[in-house]
């Protein structure tokens, strides 16, 4: 009798598919690897093969150099393949550009990993795709209860009443370099803001990627002084765009007494604003809350249900209330860049 472990297993690298001879987002360097989306915890250099959506592969060209990998095999959303003696397909995670479940089928068994995923809108990348499986392996970064994200409609409108209201000063939005810095500027877009959004060199890349990918961005401008003399009044009623890391530098000194904002689902933990000196949270994740982990595990899930990183505990307790057999895995090494 086929086993799930015959199919899929956890290693000290990370998931090892036996029969496709490949790793899923392994945490070291392998012979083959699938990897799910250009986040560095799980698109790292060094594989000797690669096999990815073709925006993956792209982002993590971009991020490493062309020599990242010795050979990429690109596939398309949808498009089963065969690796070894197993049928892989990739279906939409929703997370960020590219991003994908990976779907294994071999011997009738089907065991879908979601990487990292959510289900809200992002307009800069594919809606997330439901893949009935008898295995469905999700992550949990934000896998308890307390964890319900407002509507992003709602978030985007608090920074945009802000700078209405504070027109005298920049309003410096800390986002992730990849997915949410991009969706933040198409969110604002959808809202109706046509000016100029300043952005940090350290997204000029990235941003371009996208656009070359389809996904409109508008106006983008660097986020340097306009008059090369250190003028703070260049910036003010402005909307400005950096890594959360510049936030501590010279960078963020230049700008017109401004309102410090964090985009992330962790805006949602009152302690860690106040940590940040964060002065307007906006709760946006690029990750599911409690609703959408638990909605998409009645649909995956067939038969069991698999919880790699976060707070698999809760989740796995909810999935036995709810008749659901459930099995948390022990991977380290995957962080939470929605930090």
């Amino acid at each position: 009798m086929i086993q799930p472990a015959d199919l899929l297993r956890e290693t000290e690298r990370g998931l090892w598919c036996e029969p496709g001879g490949f790793f899923i987002d392994p945490m070291q360097p392998a012979d083959r690897a699938v990897v799910t989306h250009g986040h560095a915890d799980h698109a790292r250099a060094g594989h000797d093969a690669v096999a990815a959506t073709p925006e993956t592969l792209a982002i993590m060209a971009a991020r490493y150099g062309e020599d990242f990998c010795r050979t990429r095999r690109s596939f398309g959303y949808g498009e089963a393949v065969r690796i070894g003696d197993v049928q892989v397909s990739l279906h939409p995670a929703g997370h960020v550009l590219g991003s994908a479940q990976a779907r294994l089928e071999w011997k009738g068994l089907v065991i879908t990993v979601s990487g990292d995923f959510k289900r809200r809108h992002d307009p800069t990348c594919a809606a997330f795709e439901v893949v009935p499986s008898h295995i469905f392996v999700s992550e949990a970064t934000f896998g308890l209860p307390v964890f319900r994200h407002p509507d992003s409609a709602g978030e985007i409108e608090k920074l945009l009443a802000s700078v209405r209201r504070f027109p005298h000063r920049t309003h410096l939005v800390g986002a992730y370099a990849l997915g949410k810095a991009q969706r933040i500027i198409c969110l604002l877009r959808e809202a109706g803001y046509d000016a100029p959004i300043y952005i940090h060199g350290a997204l000029k890349a990235l941003c371009a990627l996208y656009e070359d990918h389809g996904v409109t961005l508008g106006d983008l401008r660097d986020a340097t002084l306009k008059d090369g003399a250190g003028d703070k009044r260049d910036f003010a009623g402005e909307i400005v765009i950096g890594p959360p890391s510049s936030f501590h530098t010279s960078w963020a000194r230049r700008f017109a007494d401004p309102v410090t904002a964090f985009a992330s689902g962790w805006m949602q933990v009152r302690a860690r604003a106040r940590q940040r000196g964060v002065e307007l949270p906006l709760i946006l994740s690029d990750h599911a809350d409690w609703d959408e982990l638990t909605r998409t595990a009645k649909e995956s899930a067939l038969e069991e249900l698999w919880i790699t990183h976060g707070r698999d505990d809760a989740l796995a307790r909810w999935a036995q209330l709810e008749g659901l057999k459930a099995r948390p895995l022990s991977l380290a090494g995957y962080e939470e860049e929605d930090d």
